[in-house]
Protein backbone atom coordinates (compact mmCIF):
# COMPACT_ATOMS: atom_id res chain seq x y z
CA UNK A 1 0.00 0.00 0.00
CA UNK A 2 1.36 3.89 -0.73
CA UNK A 3 1.12 6.37 2.14
CA UNK A 4 -0.79 9.49 2.72
CA UNK A 5 0.13 11.78 5.29
CA UNK A 6 -3.24 12.44 7.09
CA UNK A 7 -2.26 15.79 8.92
CA UNK A 8 -3.89 16.68 11.84
CA UNK A 9 -5.03 20.21 13.31
CA UNK A 10 -8.05 21.47 14.79
CA UNK A 11 -9.99 17.74 13.87
CA UNK A 12 -8.61 16.01 16.79
CA UNK A 13 -11.13 13.01 16.12
CA UNK A 14 -11.03 9.60 14.26
CA UNK A 15 -14.92 9.69 13.53
CA UNK A 16 -16.17 11.96 11.17
CA UNK A 17 -12.96 12.56 10.02
CA UNK A 18 -12.91 13.70 6.20
CA UNK A 19 -9.39 13.57 5.84
CA UNK A 20 -8.84 10.21 7.70
CA UNK A 21 -11.33 8.52 5.48
CA UNK A 22 -10.03 9.91 2.07
CA UNK A 23 -6.90 8.49 2.61
CA UNK A 24 -8.55 4.82 3.89
CA UNK A 25 -10.62 4.84 1.12
CA UNK A 26 -8.86 5.56 -1.67
CA UNK A 27 -6.39 2.27 -0.19
CA UNK A 28 -3.36 4.82 1.30
CA UNK A 29 -1.72 4.06 4.53
CA UNK A 30 -2.63 7.04 6.37
CA UNK A 31 0.46 8.33 8.46
CA UNK A 32 -0.99 10.94 11.02
CA UNK A 33 0.77 14.00 11.60
CA UNK A 34 0.41 16.70 14.12
CA UNK A 35 3.06 19.57 13.16
CA UNK A 36 3.76 22.44 16.29
CA UNK A 37 4.17 25.36 14.40
CA UNK A 38 2.19 28.30 16.45
CA UNK A 39 4.26 31.03 15.18
CA UNK A 40 2.02 30.04 11.79
CA UNK A 41 -1.18 31.95 13.11
CA UNK A 42 0.13 35.53 13.07
CA UNK A 43 -1.02 37.44 15.49
CA UNK A 44 -3.39 34.73 17.94
CA UNK A 45 -1.10 32.38 18.24
CA UNK A 46 -2.78 29.92 20.82
CA UNK A 47 -3.46 31.30 24.79
CA UNK A 48 -2.11 29.45 27.68
CA UNK A 49 -5.35 27.68 28.75
CA UNK A 50 -6.38 26.09 25.18
CA UNK A 51 -2.63 24.88 24.87
CA UNK A 52 -3.18 23.18 28.36
CA UNK A 53 -6.12 21.10 26.25
CA UNK A 54 -4.29 20.68 23.21
CA UNK A 55 -1.32 18.99 24.90
CA UNK A 56 -4.05 16.62 26.62
CA UNK A 57 -6.43 16.08 23.17
CA UNK A 58 -3.06 15.21 21.21
CA UNK A 59 -2.53 12.41 23.93
CA UNK A 60 -5.87 10.98 23.45
CA UNK A 61 -6.00 11.27 19.73
CA UNK A 62 -2.63 9.19 19.83
CA UNK A 63 -3.83 6.56 22.55
CA UNK A 64 -7.01 6.26 19.96
CA UNK A 65 -4.60 5.20 16.93
CA UNK A 66 -2.19 3.11 18.68
CA UNK A 67 -5.56 0.99 19.84
CA UNK A 68 -5.80 0.81 16.33
CA UNK A 69 -2.67 -0.44 15.35
CA UNK A 70 -1.59 3.24 14.23
CA UNK A 71 -0.30 6.29 15.78
CA UNK A 72 0.34 9.82 16.00
CA UNK A 73 3.65 11.81 14.72
CA UNK A 74 4.68 14.38 16.45
CA UNK A 75 6.54 17.13 14.80
CA UNK A 76 7.84 20.76 14.77
CA UNK A 77 7.38 23.74 12.11
CA UNK A 78 7.60 25.11 10.05
CA UNK A 79 4.29 23.15 8.49
CA UNK A 80 5.68 23.31 4.99
CA UNK A 81 8.79 21.49 5.61
CA UNK A 82 7.67 19.45 7.87
CA UNK A 83 5.49 18.01 5.26
CA UNK A 84 7.80 18.21 2.63
CA UNK A 85 10.14 16.01 5.23
CA UNK A 86 7.81 13.34 5.82
CA UNK A 87 6.65 12.56 2.44
CA UNK A 88 10.46 12.60 1.70
CA UNK A 89 10.90 9.61 4.60
CA UNK A 90 7.92 8.07 3.66
CA UNK A 91 7.60 8.26 0.06
CA UNK A 92 3.90 9.93 0.29
CA UNK A 93 1.95 10.29 -2.74
CA UNK A 94 -0.96 12.73 -1.04
CA UNK A 95 -1.65 14.75 1.62
CA UNK A 96 -5.15 15.22 3.17
CA UNK A 97 -6.61 17.87 5.93
CA UNK A 98 -9.17 19.23 6.97
CA UNK A 99 -9.69 22.84 6.40
CA UNK A 100 -8.48 25.85 8.98
CA UNK A 101 -10.78 29.00 8.54
CA UNK A 102 -8.30 31.77 10.59
CA UNK A 103 -6.89 34.91 8.40
CA UNK A 104 -3.36 33.57 8.96
CA UNK A 105 -3.60 29.76 8.35
CA UNK A 106 -5.83 30.23 5.26
CA UNK A 107 -3.41 31.95 2.55
CA UNK A 108 -0.64 29.27 4.28
CA UNK A 109 -2.80 25.79 3.86
CA UNK A 110 -3.35 27.56 -0.01
CA UNK A 111 0.29 27.72 -0.77
CA UNK A 112 1.52 24.52 1.16
CA UNK A 113 -1.01 22.77 -1.28
CA UNK A 114 0.13 24.52 -4.08
CA UNK A 115 3.79 23.97 -3.76
CA UNK A 116 2.72 19.91 -3.11
CA UNK A 117 0.76 19.65 -5.91
CA UNK A 118 3.62 21.13 -8.07
CA UNK A 119 5.28 18.40 -6.97
CA UNK A 120 3.35 15.96 -8.28
CA UNK A 121 1.07 15.03 -5.23
CA UNK A 122 -2.46 14.43 -4.25
CA UNK A 123 -3.48 16.99 -2.09
CA UNK A 124 -6.88 17.45 -0.80
CA UNK A 125 -8.73 19.58 1.88
CA UNK A 126 -11.99 19.12 3.51
CA UNK A 127 -14.89 20.48 5.88
CA UNK A 128 -14.26 18.73 8.93
CA UNK A 129 -15.64 22.06 11.19
CA UNK A 130 -18.60 23.45 9.82
CA UNK A 131 -22.05 22.77 8.62
CA UNK A 132 -21.89 25.36 6.38
CA UNK A 133 -18.59 26.32 4.76
CA UNK A 134 -18.29 30.64 5.03
CA UNK A 135 -18.38 30.92 1.19
CA UNK A 136 -21.04 28.90 0.75
CA UNK A 137 -23.88 31.28 1.82
CA UNK A 138 -24.51 34.54 0.77
CA UNK A 139 -27.52 37.45 0.58
CA UNK A 140 -29.44 37.97 -2.36
CA UNK A 141 -27.08 40.37 -3.27
CA UNK A 142 -23.94 38.16 -3.54
CA UNK A 143 -22.30 39.40 -0.34
CA UNK A 144 -21.60 38.04 3.09
CA UNK A 145 -24.12 38.43 5.62
CA UNK A 146 -23.72 41.15 8.45
CA UNK A 147 -27.35 39.69 10.15
CA UNK A 148 -27.59 37.27 12.29
CA UNK A 149 -31.05 35.87 11.11
CA UNK A 150 -31.30 35.94 7.34
CA UNK A 151 -27.97 34.00 7.61
CA UNK A 152 -29.04 31.39 9.31
CA UNK A 153 -33.18 31.43 7.93
CA UNK A 154 -31.16 30.45 4.00
CA UNK A 155 -28.90 28.21 6.28
CA UNK A 156 -31.26 26.12 7.26
CA UNK A 157 -33.23 26.30 3.17
CA UNK A 158 -29.94 24.65 2.28
CA UNK A 159 -29.20 22.48 5.38
CA UNK A 160 -27.80 18.95 4.28
CA UNK A 161 -26.02 17.05 7.09
CA UNK A 162 -23.08 14.61 6.15
CA UNK A 163 -23.47 11.11 6.69
CA UNK A 164 -21.71 9.61 9.83
CA UNK A 165 -18.46 8.22 9.53
CA UNK A 166 -17.99 5.89 12.54
CA UNK A 167 -14.48 5.42 13.69
CA UNK A 168 -12.37 2.62 11.67
CA UNK A 169 -12.46 0.07 14.19
CA UNK A 170 -8.60 -1.03 12.76
CA UNK A 171 -5.55 0.88 10.72
CA UNK A 172 -2.58 -0.08 9.40
CA UNK A 173 0.60 0.57 10.75
CA UNK A 174 2.85 3.38 9.73
CA UNK A 175 6.15 2.76 8.27
CA UNK A 176 9.02 1.71 10.48
CA UNK A 177 11.54 3.92 11.96
CA UNK A 178 9.80 7.37 11.29
CA UNK A 179 11.19 10.11 14.15
CA UNK A 180 7.90 11.36 16.37
CA UNK A 181 9.10 14.44 19.21
CA UNK A 182 7.60 13.82 23.00
CA UNK A 183 4.75 15.51 23.60
CA UNK A 184 6.07 17.22 26.42
CA UNK A 185 8.64 18.86 23.94
CA UNK A 186 5.98 20.78 22.64
CA UNK A 187 5.92 22.96 26.34
CA UNK A 188 1.93 23.55 26.24
CA UNK A 189 1.56 22.42 29.70
CA UNK A 190 1.96 25.38 32.18
CA UNK A 191 5.12 25.28 34.57
CA UNK A 192 3.43 26.47 37.85
CA UNK A 193 0.63 23.79 37.37
CA UNK A 194 -2.08 26.43 37.83
CA UNK A 195 -4.37 24.56 35.59
CA UNK A 196 -5.06 21.29 37.57
CA UNK A 197 -8.01 22.51 38.56
CA UNK A 198 -9.67 22.54 34.92
CA UNK A 199 -9.44 18.60 35.01
CA UNK A 200 -11.92 18.38 37.78
CA UNK A 201 -14.65 19.41 35.10
CA UNK A 202 -13.37 18.39 31.92
CA UNK A 203 -12.07 15.25 29.91
CA UNK A 204 -10.56 16.66 26.98
CA UNK A 205 -10.31 14.02 23.50
CA UNK A 206 -12.54 12.13 21.18
CA UNK A 207 -14.25 9.93 24.12
CA UNK A 208 -15.01 13.16 26.65
CA UNK A 209 -16.53 14.78 24.08
CA UNK A 210 -18.68 11.82 23.29
CA UNK A 211 -19.07 11.81 26.82
CA UNK A 212 -20.55 15.44 27.12
CA UNK A 213 -22.95 15.03 24.42
CA UNK A 214 -24.67 12.34 26.26
CA UNK A 215 -24.66 14.59 29.65
CA UNK A 216 -26.85 17.29 28.19
CA UNK A 217 -29.05 15.09 26.06
CA UNK A 218 -29.50 12.87 28.89
CA UNK A 219 -29.90 16.28 31.37
CA UNK A 220 -29.64 20.14 30.40
CA UNK A 221 -30.95 19.50 26.87
CA UNK A 222 -34.74 19.31 29.15
CA UNK A 223 -34.84 23.15 29.52
CA UNK A 224 -32.15 24.46 27.35
CA UNK A 225 -34.17 27.50 25.98
CA UNK A 226 -34.57 29.12 29.38
CA UNK A 227 -32.06 27.86 31.73
CA UNK A 228 -28.90 28.34 29.10
CA UNK A 229 -29.31 32.14 30.87
CA UNK A 230 -28.83 30.72 34.26
CA UNK A 231 -25.12 30.66 35.33
CA UNK A 232 -26.43 28.87 39.09
CA UNK A 233 -27.52 25.93 36.77
CA UNK A 234 -25.95 22.77 34.83
CA UNK A 235 -27.84 24.47 31.99
CA UNK A 236 -25.26 24.26 28.81
CA UNK A 237 -23.56 21.39 26.88
CA UNK A 238 -20.27 22.03 28.23
CA UNK A 239 -19.63 20.97 24.48
CA UNK A 240 -17.57 24.50 23.19
CA UNK A 241 -13.94 23.25 23.49
CA UNK A 242 -14.56 19.92 21.85
CA UNK A 243 -16.12 21.75 19.13
CA UNK A 244 -12.84 24.27 18.73
CA UNK A 245 -10.35 21.26 18.77
CA UNK A 246 -12.70 19.34 16.69
CA UNK A 247 -13.02 16.16 18.91
CA UNK A 248 -16.85 16.02 17.67
CA UNK A 249 -18.60 16.92 14.46
CA UNK A 250 -20.97 20.01 14.46
CA UNK A 251 -23.32 17.30 12.42
CA UNK A 252 -22.73 14.59 14.38
CA UNK A 253 -24.47 16.60 17.61
CA UNK A 254 -27.25 17.83 15.19
CA UNK A 255 -27.87 14.15 14.19
CA UNK A 256 -27.80 12.34 17.59
CA UNK A 257 -29.84 15.37 18.83
CA UNK A 258 -32.78 14.81 15.89
CA UNK A 259 -32.53 11.46 17.42
CA UNK A 260 -33.27 12.54 20.41
CA UNK A 261 -36.14 14.62 19.93
CA UNK A 262 -39.39 14.89 21.37
CA UNK A 263 -42.41 16.77 21.66
CA UNK A 264 -41.11 17.82 25.22
CA UNK A 265 -37.65 19.22 23.93
CA UNK A 266 -38.97 20.41 20.57
CA UNK A 267 -37.92 24.27 21.33
CA UNK A 268 -35.10 23.21 23.78
CA UNK A 269 -33.17 21.69 21.12
CA UNK A 270 -33.97 24.24 18.07
CA UNK A 271 -32.57 26.74 21.40
CA UNK A 272 -29.35 24.64 20.84
CA UNK A 273 -29.06 24.11 17.33
CA UNK A 274 -29.42 27.88 16.99
CA UNK A 275 -26.19 28.63 19.07
CA UNK A 276 -24.46 26.15 17.00
CA UNK A 277 -26.11 28.61 14.01
CA UNK A 278 -24.34 31.23 15.99
CA UNK A 279 -20.64 29.71 15.51
CA UNK A 280 -21.57 28.82 12.08
CA UNK A 281 -22.07 33.15 11.99
CA UNK A 282 -18.70 34.03 13.87
CA UNK A 283 -16.42 31.77 10.67
CA UNK A 284 -18.63 33.40 8.16
CA UNK A 285 -17.66 37.16 9.53
CA UNK A 286 -14.10 35.72 9.86
CA UNK A 287 -13.38 34.35 6.71
CA UNK A 288 -15.00 37.39 4.76
CA UNK A 289 -13.69 40.19 7.63
CA UNK A 290 -10.53 39.22 8.20
CA UNK A 291 -9.39 42.71 9.55
CA UNK A 292 -12.04 42.67 12.30
CA UNK A 293 -9.32 40.40 14.79
CA UNK A 294 -8.06 43.87 15.50
CA UNK A 295 -10.46 45.97 14.31
CA UNK A 296 -14.35 47.12 14.57
CA UNK A 297 -16.31 46.10 11.71
CA UNK A 298 -18.48 49.41 12.45
CA UNK A 299 -16.15 52.31 11.42
CA UNK A 300 -17.84 54.54 13.09
CA UNK A 301 -15.71 53.07 15.88
CA UNK A 302 -12.94 53.57 14.46
CA UNK A 303 -12.22 56.74 16.11
CA UNK A 304 -14.73 56.19 19.31
CA UNK A 305 -13.16 57.68 22.88
CA UNK A 306 -12.34 54.41 24.48
CA UNK A 307 -10.55 55.54 28.30
CA UNK A 308 -6.93 55.33 28.55
CA UNK A 309 -5.77 51.61 29.50
CA UNK A 310 -5.72 51.53 33.07
CA UNK A 311 -3.43 48.55 33.70
CA UNK A 312 -4.93 48.58 37.46
CA UNK A 313 -7.90 48.48 36.79
CA UNK A 314 -7.71 45.94 34.25
CA UNK A 315 -5.64 43.58 36.29
CA UNK A 316 -8.80 44.10 39.30
CA UNK A 317 -11.36 42.96 36.20
CA UNK A 318 -9.08 40.21 35.32
CA UNK A 319 -8.74 38.61 38.81
CA UNK A 320 -12.36 39.58 40.16
CA UNK A 321 -11.79 42.21 42.25
CA UNK A 322 -14.23 44.93 40.55
CA UNK A 323 -16.13 44.90 43.74
CA UNK A 324 -19.33 43.94 41.40
CA UNK A 325 -20.00 40.53 42.72
CA UNK A 326 -21.66 39.08 39.20
CA UNK A 327 -18.63 40.50 37.16
CA UNK A 328 -16.17 39.15 39.77
CA UNK A 329 -17.76 35.57 39.74
CA UNK A 330 -17.36 35.50 36.48
CA UNK A 331 -13.89 36.21 35.82
CA UNK A 332 -12.81 34.04 38.79
CA UNK A 333 -15.24 31.46 37.20
CA UNK A 334 -12.62 31.28 34.14
CA UNK A 335 -9.70 31.69 36.32
CA UNK A 336 -10.46 28.29 38.04
CA UNK A 337 -12.29 26.25 35.71
CA UNK A 338 -11.23 27.97 32.07
CA UNK A 339 -14.28 28.84 31.17
CA UNK A 340 -17.30 31.13 32.00
CA UNK A 341 -21.08 30.78 31.20
CA UNK A 342 -21.79 33.06 28.62
CA UNK A 343 -24.48 35.23 30.30
CA UNK A 344 -21.49 36.26 32.19
CA UNK A 345 -19.51 36.27 29.55
CA UNK A 346 -22.03 38.89 27.99
CA UNK A 347 -22.15 40.86 31.28
CA UNK A 348 -18.43 41.11 32.23
CA UNK A 349 -17.60 42.22 28.79
CA UNK A 350 -20.36 44.70 28.64
CA UNK A 351 -18.46 46.23 31.99
CA UNK A 352 -15.22 46.15 30.45
CA UNK A 353 -15.96 48.07 27.44
CA UNK A 354 -18.99 50.19 28.53
CA UNK A 355 -18.49 51.15 32.42
CA UNK A 356 -14.84 51.35 32.03
CA UNK A 357 -14.76 52.12 28.66
CA UNK A 358 -11.91 49.97 27.74
CA UNK A 359 -11.29 48.84 24.15
CA UNK A 360 -12.75 45.39 23.48
CA UNK A 361 -9.35 44.02 22.76
CA UNK A 362 -8.32 43.81 26.41
CA UNK A 363 -10.98 41.59 26.70
CA UNK A 364 -10.62 39.53 23.61
CA UNK A 365 -6.75 39.35 24.47
CA UNK A 366 -7.65 37.96 28.52
CA UNK A 367 -10.16 35.24 27.21
CA UNK A 368 -7.96 34.13 24.35
CA UNK A 369 -5.05 33.73 26.92
CA UNK A 370 -7.60 32.01 29.45
CA UNK A 371 -10.39 30.12 27.99
CA UNK A 372 -10.10 26.25 26.98
CA UNK A 373 -12.57 26.91 24.72
CA UNK A 374 -10.39 30.00 22.91
CA UNK A 375 -12.17 30.14 19.16
CA UNK A 376 -11.11 33.06 17.00
CA UNK A 377 -14.06 33.34 15.12
CA UNK A 378 -16.06 33.21 18.37
CA UNK A 379 -14.20 35.71 20.12
CA UNK A 380 -13.93 38.21 17.72
CA UNK A 381 -17.79 38.01 17.30
CA UNK A 382 -18.61 38.08 21.01
CA UNK A 383 -16.32 40.72 21.81
CA UNK A 384 -17.55 43.03 19.21
CA UNK A 385 -21.51 42.13 19.66
CA UNK A 386 -21.17 42.79 23.29
CA UNK A 387 -18.83 46.19 22.85
CA UNK A 388 -21.12 47.22 19.75
CA UNK A 389 -18.68 47.67 17.40
CA UNK A 390 -19.72 44.25 14.77
CA UNK A 391 -21.93 42.64 12.83
CA UNK A 392 -25.30 42.20 14.46
CA UNK A 393 -24.27 43.87 17.34
CA UNK A 394 -25.85 45.06 20.86
CA UNK A 395 -26.11 48.86 20.19
CA UNK A 396 -23.22 50.28 22.20
CA UNK A 397 -25.77 52.26 24.53
CA UNK A 398 -27.52 49.04 25.70
CA UNK A 399 -25.01 48.80 28.76
CA UNK A 400 -25.99 45.89 30.99
CA UNK A 401 -26.60 47.06 34.59
CA UNK A 402 -24.66 43.91 36.26
CA UNK A 403 -27.16 44.21 39.41
CA UNK A 404 -29.93 43.95 38.02
CA UNK A 405 -28.43 40.71 35.57
CA UNK A 406 -27.58 39.02 38.28
CA UNK A 407 -31.09 39.46 39.89
CA UNK A 408 -32.74 38.40 37.18
CA UNK A 409 -30.18 35.30 36.34
CA UNK A 410 -29.16 34.01 39.52
CA UNK A 411 -31.83 35.16 41.99
CA UNK A 412 -30.76 33.12 44.38
CA UNK A 413 -26.73 34.21 44.64
CA UNK A 414 -26.06 30.68 44.48
CA UNK A 415 -23.14 31.27 41.65
CA UNK A 416 -22.08 34.74 43.09
CA UNK A 417 -21.86 32.90 46.26
CA UNK A 418 -20.08 30.45 44.66
CA UNK A 419 -17.29 32.05 43.24
CA UNK A 420 -17.14 35.00 45.58
CA UNK A 421 -17.28 33.44 48.72
CA UNK A 422 -16.42 36.13 50.94
CA UNK A 423 -20.11 37.25 50.63
CA UNK A 424 -21.86 34.10 52.06
CA UNK A 425 -22.07 35.69 55.33
CA UNK A 426 -24.06 38.70 53.93
CA UNK A 427 -28.37 38.68 53.92
CA UNK A 428 -29.34 37.71 49.80
CA UNK A 429 -29.98 41.28 48.82
CA UNK A 430 -26.54 42.92 49.85
CA UNK A 431 -24.28 39.93 47.95
CA UNK A 432 -26.00 41.52 44.69
CA UNK A 433 -24.72 45.13 45.61
CA UNK A 434 -22.66 45.27 48.78
CA UNK A 435 -21.86 48.71 48.50
CA UNK A 436 -25.44 49.71 49.19
CA UNK A 437 -24.89 47.70 52.50
CA UNK A 438 -21.58 49.26 53.96
CA UNK A 439 -22.23 49.00 56.90
CA UNK A 440 -22.87 45.37 57.02
CA UNK A 441 -20.72 44.60 54.40
CA UNK A 442 -17.61 45.84 56.48
CA UNK A 443 -18.38 43.54 59.15
CA UNK A 444 -19.54 40.30 57.45
CA UNK A 445 -17.40 40.75 54.34
CA UNK A 446 -14.46 43.12 55.53
CA UNK A 447 -12.00 41.41 52.24
CA UNK A 448 -14.43 42.52 49.60
CA UNK A 449 -14.07 45.69 48.06
CA UNK A 450 -15.84 48.15 49.74
CA UNK A 451 -17.32 49.41 46.42
CA UNK A 452 -17.26 49.19 42.72
CA UNK A 453 -14.00 50.36 41.15
CA UNK A 454 -16.17 52.55 38.59
CA UNK A 455 -19.40 53.59 39.77
CA UNK A 456 -22.54 52.29 38.21
CA UNK A 457 -24.14 55.60 37.19
CA UNK A 458 -21.03 57.76 36.23
CA UNK A 459 -20.07 54.92 34.50
CA UNK A 460 -22.73 54.40 32.38
CA UNK A 461 -23.15 57.87 31.49
CA UNK A 462 -19.67 58.60 30.52
CA UNK A 463 -20.22 55.49 27.87
CA UNK A 464 -23.18 57.24 26.75
CA UNK A 465 -21.59 60.86 26.20
CA UNK A 466 -18.74 59.15 24.57
CA UNK A 467 -21.46 57.35 22.25
CA UNK A 468 -22.71 60.62 21.31
CA UNK A 469 -19.61 62.06 20.27
CA UNK A 470 -18.57 59.26 17.95
CA UNK A 471 -21.47 59.73 16.03
CA UNK A 472 -20.93 60.74 12.20
CA UNK A 473 -20.88 64.48 11.50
Amino acid sequence: MSNAIVWFRNDLRLADNPALQAALEGGFTPVPVYIHAPEEEGDWTPGAASNTWRHHSLQQLDASLRARGSRLLLRTGPSRQALLDLIRETSAEAVFWNRKYEPATQPRDADIKQALKANGLQVESFNGALLFEPWTLATQQGGPYKVFTPFWRNALSQWRMPALLEAPASMPPVPAGLASQALDAFKLLPRLGWETGFWEHWQPGEAGAHEALEVFIDGALRGYHSDRDRPDRVGTSLLSPHLHFGEIAPWRICAELEQSRTAANDSDMDAYIRELGWREFAYHLLHHFPHTTQHNLNPRFEHFDWAKANDVQLHAWQRGRTGVPIVDAGMRELWATGTMHNRVRMIVASWLTKHMRQHWLHGARWFWDTLLDADLASNTLGWQWVAGTGADAAPYFRVFNPVTQAQKFDPDAAYITRWVPELAGLPLPARFAPWLHADLARRLAPTYPAKPMIDLAAGRDAALDAYKRSAPD
